[in-house]
């Protein structure tokens, strides 16, 4: 892949890649320093870099960059508790639903159905097989089904 090639996939691709760190790691800032960390390791090897799979390259790398800065995290801080919730419009509701789910979950559904990713390119960006990209989805979306339901069982 030549330099303006990858310059035009970075630019298309960098508000998903954001939402994609920000969906693992809950903090814009170490959102940010993964993002940055995963380009710039996609730019040592773009030469390498498949143009038909490039999408769910790149996205892999924000996740393993990501899960490196949960992990560097963990160890330099206490997890905090999670603020209390008052009233939330509806679409807030589902966003909140969405971060309760473990990230096992969430990312196959960021990646499905928030950035608009294929199973296929979703299940490689997460280097699982197409099978296993399906049953997360499907127990995500009962899980979400779930928690709506408890949402509207207390109000």
């Amino acid at each position: 892949m030549d330099k303006r090639s990858f310059e035009q996939l970075y630019m298309d691709l960098l508000p998903g890649l954001y939402r994609l760190a920000q969906s693992i790691l809950r903090n814009s800032s170490d959102a940010q320093d993964a993002v940055h960390q995963a380009v710039v390791k996609a730019w040592g090897v773009r030469d390498r870099i498949d143009t038909a799979n490039a999408r769910a390259y790149i996205s892999r790398i924000v996740i393993n960059e990501s899960r490196n800065i949960q992990r560097r995290r963990m160890r330099e801080t206490a997890v905090a508790e999670a603020p209390e919730r008052g009233y939330m419009p509806p679409d807030m509701e589902l966003r909140w639903a969405i971060e309760r789910l473990p990230e096992k979950m969430r990312t196959p559904i960021l990646l499905r159905y928030m950035e608009g990713y294929s199973e296929k390119e979703a299940a490689s960006a997460l280097r699982i097989p197409l099978s296993a990209l399906k049953s997360r989805l499907f127990r995500a979306r009962r899980q979400l089904e779930k928690f709506l339901k408890e949402e509207v069982e207390l109000q």
